[in-house]
């Protein structure tokens, strides 16, 4: 059995007993502005994530090719898919910038990779683990491609069921992975996101951190995911759900995620260790309250 209860994430680590890592998600919410990209990490910074996350595509191997010449309306006119694809994705330099603006603020980065020339791209930068998104979790090949960089890998697990999950751990492995329950609909409704996964996941899984990337409206699933032993968390992070994008009204503004980490602090600290006790707190009302005293209280119990 693997025994394994935490992954190194550069100064970070991941897993039970320690504080919930939380991820925001800036996919391809900058639209494709590198402008937009820094105003996002600074909302992330604000907000008190532990690093932001995007995501790397080859467009020409990630867009089916029926895809390719269908037309829609886009920020930047009527264009074709292929062409959105490929206006939403960073360049090298683009990256750089990103890279030396996240360094200076001491704030981890890194990307879902969505195809084997994606992930020879990303290795130009040192970022400190990868996504398996979702849509990849079956792509095998990919999975050696990531496996092989030797970095450590989250696994996410919407639009799959058990087997796949399964055969997916097995052919990467149990070492320096991470695996994330989630539901890939953009917004998810609540009956659909089935938290209960993040137990069973951990029962299927020991020593696995189990996580949680949520795509719901609103918090509250988010925070429940914590209680249930979520040891990281990811959401989108936007400047406005307005905006145009796939995955805007999926995602959480700043202030909101400023709430959303403030509470998962607070839940971190209110879950306890579950041994009874009385606090300190406690005596003053229990010597003006209790008017029957049995036996002088231990300050532990079972």
């Amino acid at each position: 059995m693997n025994k394994q209860a935490t992954v190194d994430i550069g100064r970070r680590h991941i897993g039970e007993g320690e504080p919930v890592y939380i991820i925001a998600e800036i996919g391809i919410n900058h639209n494709g502005s590198l402008d937009l990209a820094r105003k996002l990490i600074d909302g992330a910074i604000f907000a008190g994530a532990d690093a932001v996350k995007f995501q790397k595509r080859t467009p020409e191997l990630c867009v089916p090719r029926d895809q390719w010449h269908l037309e829609r309306d886009t920020p930047w006119g009527r264009i074709t898919y292929l062409e959105y694809r490929h206006k939403v994705e960073f360049t090298y330099e683009q990256y750089r910038t990103i890279d030396r603006y996240c360094r200076a603020r001491n704030l981890a980065w890194f990307a879902s990779c969505w195809d084997e020339q994606a992930v020879d791209f990303m290795e130009q930068f040192d970022t400190p683990l990868y996504k398996v998104a979702s849509a990849t979790l079956t792509d095998h090949a990919l999975l050696s491609k990531l496996r092989a960089t030797g970095r450590p890998l989250m696994l996410s697990t919407g639009m799959s069921e058990m087997g796949q999950i399964d055969a997916a751990v097995e052919h990467v492995g149990h070492h320096d992975l991470m695996i994330a329950h989630a539901t890939s609909s953009y917004p998810c409704p609540p009956e659909e996101l089935n938290l209960r996964m993040i137990p069973t996941l951990k029962a299927a899984y020991p020593g696995v951190p189990i996580g949680y990337s949520g795509h719901e409206v609103g918090l509250a699933p988010t925070w429940a995911a914590v209680t249930l032993g979520a040891t990281f968390i990811e959401r989108h992070i936007t400047l406005d759900r307005a905006m145009w994008g796939s995955d805007q009204a999926a995602s959480v503004e700043v202030m909101g995620f400023h709430n959303l980490v403030r509470n998962i602090r607070d839940i971190e600290q209110s879950l306890g260790d579950g041994v009874k006790r009385i606090y300190p707190s406690e005596m003053a009302a229990m010597k003006k309250l209790r008017r029957i005293k049995d036996t002088e209280p231990s300050h532990a119990s079972s």
